[in-house]
Formats: structure tokens, C-alpha cells, sequence
């Protein structure tokens, strides 16, 4: 990781529901990344004792922000609940679980922080070592990416990872709507029409087993043909993005001498 990565803060957005017993072990991993980092997470009204736990770690300081939902909106809800809050250059969303190491996030952030991506997703077919488990969850999960990029006109390997990781002024101005997992190919579809810059970069995967608590089933893969009709065919859609740089100031002495070499007209 180069200084200009580490000059830049992320705003790591985890919602979370039902996850006690991994939030702390998540939130520990997020804080030891050598990056500048804020965590914001939203407890989307969990029923088990997650947001004890998170009131704690909050106390402790090892969340920046802590969001309590009063009722149960979805990922997508709590998502947009997390991303009101951030104040960093970068945001990602990280899922409260295991299944995605936060020590690869600073690979994620390169592209962004050398001015050659607005947005840079995580992919977890691109050659790193992954957990092996579910053959119709891969095949799903290729179908998708594929009914997405045909609308998208992109060449995602990995539309339906969780590892979004977005400049937090385009972010903010991305029209999102959807509640549940809907979010993935919604916010896909949103970068693709601000027609922002793109990225792929290979990451880890350690999946889970519906035994061990993995939420996402059949139903959210059906729905996710509709959200990718919806958000990719119908309105609203975002103002096309463009990065400006932020300017930066020259001492008096430089400008006083790029004036003096300036031509001059008629020269």
C-alpha cells in the first residue's frame, strides 16, 4: 500500500442482524487494517443479543458510529442508514459476518487512491483462495452477473459480491432504494449509469454453511432478476459522475513565476 492509500479514510458501513457471535471477532479484524479507517455499523434490529454487544464496542470505542433500528428494513435499509453518517473519502461495505477478510480492503482501495477508479468491487472468482461449498450458488451467482452485465454493459465477474468499494461523494449521490439484498445489483446498476470508473480486484472468501448462519437464500436470487430489471430499465437515475481532484494550493512565489513565464499575447 502506497502513502496516497494510507492518506485517504474509509468508511467501513457493516449492517448487521443476528451476529453475535461474530461482530466482535469483525469489527477487531476492520480496526487492526492499516488503513485510516471509520466504522459505522447499523444493528438492523437484531433479535439475539447483537446489539448488546455492539452498544459495548461502541462504548469501548471500536465503533465510530452505532445505528439501532427500531424495526427490521433489510440490508439495503441498513446500508443507506450507515452511509448518512460517513465522513470519509471512501466508503465499502463490509457484511458482519466472517466470509470476507478485512485485510484485503487496502488492494481494494489502490485503484482509488492512485485517481484510476471511482469505484472498485471485490471479486471472488479471480484467483484467490476461497472456501469451497454451494455448485448452485456459483451457477446463481454466474447467471446473475451475467443478466446484469448484459443490461449494465459491463464485464463484472463478481456482480453480487458484498466488497463495493466507492468514492463517498458518488456514493452519495447514487438514487438507492432497495431494502434487502437487492442493494448488490441495484448499486451496480447505479455506478454503471453515473458511468463511473470500475474496477475489479481479486479477494479471499470463507463462506459459510446455512448451519453456520449464511442468511441469503433461493427467494433473494429469484428477486434478484427483478432488481435487475428495475433498477438497470426504470427510473430514477443518478447524474453522471466525474472526479475532480481536489485543487492544490501553490505558494505565492510559484504562481508570481509561472505568470512571468507566461507568453504574451501577440508574441
Amino acid at each position: 500500500m502506497d502513502e496516497r492509500a494510507a492518506g485517504l479514510k474509509l468508511s467501513v458501513l457493516i449492517p448487521v442482524f443476528n451476529e453475535e457471535a461474530t461482530i466482535a471477532r469483525l469489527v477487531s479484524r476492520v480496526r487492526s487494517v492499516p488503513l485510516d479507517v471509520e466504522i459505522i455499523c447499523v444493528d438492523d434490529c437484531s433479535t439475539d443479543g447483537t446489539a448488546a454487544v455492539l452498544r459495548e464496542l461502541h462504548a469501548a470505542g471500536a465503533i465510530d458510529v452505532l445505528v439501532l433500528q427500531e424495526r427490521n428494513g433489510g440490508k439495503g435499509t441498513a446500508v443507506r442508514a450507515a452511509l448518512a453518517h460517513a465522513t470519509g473519502d471512501v466508503v465499502v461495505i463490509q457484511d458482519a459476518d466472517l466470509e470476507y477478510d478485512p485485510h484485503d480492503l487496502p488492494r481494494l482501495m489502490q485503484p482509488i487512491a492512485d485517481g484510476r477508479a471511482d469505484a472498485v468491487f471485490g471479486s471472488r472468482f479471480l484467483g484467490e483462495m476461497h472456501r469451497v461449498l454451494y455448485f448452485w450458488h456459483r451457477v446463481g451467482n454466474g447467471v446473475l452477473t451475467l443478466a446484469s452485465n448484459m443490461l449494465t454493459d459491463l464485464n463484472l465477474t463478481d456482480m453480487e459480491t458484498c466488497y463495493k468499494m466507492v468514492r463517498t461523494d458518488l456514493m452519495k449521490s447514487l438514487p438507492l432504494r432497495s431494502r434487502r439484498f437487492g442493494i448488490e445489483p441495484e448499486l451496480t446498476a447505479r455506478l454503471a449509469q453515473a458511468r463511473a470508473r470500475i474496477y475489479e480486484a481479486p479477494i479471499g472468501y470463507d463462506g459459510r454453511t446455512y448451519e453456520e448462519g449464511k442468511k441469503i437464500d433461493w427467494k433473494d436470487g429469484v428477486a434478484a432478476f427483478w432488481h435487475i430489471l428495475r433498477f438497470n430499465l426504470l427510473p430514477p437515475r443518478p447524474p453522471v459522475y466525474r472526479y475532480a481532484p481536489a485543487a492544490v494550493e501553490l505558494p505565492a512565489e510559484t504562481v508570481v513565476s509561472l505568470a512571468s513565464a507566461a507568453p504574451r499575447s501577440g508574441a
